[in-house]
């Protein structure tokens, strides 16, 4: 390979990690916008690798900037286990059914990966689903909860849980279909949307974890380790940035805005690819 196509692929591959890190926060499917790049720079990248490790810098940028409210839950949580202080249960619960919403994602994500990563992760498909995702959107767009941390139930948890297994489909927007279905349940902007990202966090880190094997495995990481290591970094900062713009937005209640983009790229992409 000549240097000139060394440094495009280069840049191709930095591009796709800020292009899926930009796209993981907000509600308009980061892996539905990954197979997009892919498909328009000419890139086939062969397994779940690269959209592994881009995930997992993504998860970093959420443990950043949720960590006093993780510490805060872990602090609580021990505590209310060790003393029962009744002030601590809140947060206690809140880490339960965090716990809770993550088993369907984790199992349908087990049962059916190859299925979904073969069948359902194509440019067909995604121009579909993404219309789905906008749909949701528009459907909550006005609605203001009254719900907070501490109010929350097993039955939301659940529903929660299985609108964050729905959106293993590429296109169908993981951040979306959680925020989509706490608010649907009566939550508050920011209960949703914390909810939301850490919820994030046991799902990527489960998944990094028995993923570790095949990365390592890998045979493309000996080749592919610059390109790799620049997508990371730009998907880490790109989240970082990202999250902290879209609970702005959040906090005004802007969500339309994302339903009619989606509405216009999946449209797109069901006229043209």
């Amino acid at each position: 390979m000549e240097l000139a196509d060394k440094f495009i692929l280069l840049i191709k591959y930095l591009f796709l990690g800020v292009f899926q890190g930009f796209t993981e926060p907000i509600p308009i499917s980061s892996s539905g916008h990954l197979v997009m790049a892919q498909y328009f720079l000419g890139l086939e990248i062969e397994g779940m690798s690269f959209e592994v490790l881009v995930n997992f810098a993504s998860l970093l940028a959420v443990l950043i900037i949720y960590r006093f409210d993780l510490l805060r839950l872990m602090e609580n949580g021990f505590r209310f286990v060790t003393t029962r202080k009744p002030e601590a249960k809140s947060d206690f619960m809140f880490i339960i059914y965090l716990l809770i919403a993550t088993i369907p994602a984790a199992v349908i994500g087990l049962l059916f990966e190859d299925f979904i990563s073969e069948k359902l992760k194509s440019i067909n498909v995604l121009g579909y689903t993404l219309v789905i995702t906008g749909i949701a959107l528009f459907l909550i767009r006005n609605l203001r909860g009254k719900k907070n941390d501490a109010e929350l139930t097993l039955k939301d948890s659940v529903i929660i849980g299985i609108a964050q297994a729905i959106a293993l489909i590429p296109g169908i927007s993981r951040s979306g279909a959680t925020i989509v279905a706490a608010m649907g349940l009566g939550m508050r902007q920011e209960t949703a949307l914390r909810f939301s990202f850490l919820l994030f966090i046991p799902v990527s880190a489960g998944t990094m974890l028995l993923s570790a094997s095949d990365i390592i495995n890998d045979p493309q990481i000996s080749t592919l380790w610059m390109p790799y290591l620049l997508a990371f970094s730009g998907s880490l900062i790109a989240s970082y940035f990202s999250l902290k713009w879209f609970m702005g937005i959040m906090a005004r209640g802007n969500l339309l805005y994302f339903a009619i983009y989606c509405f216009i790229v999946g449209g797109a992409v069901i006229l043209f690819a």
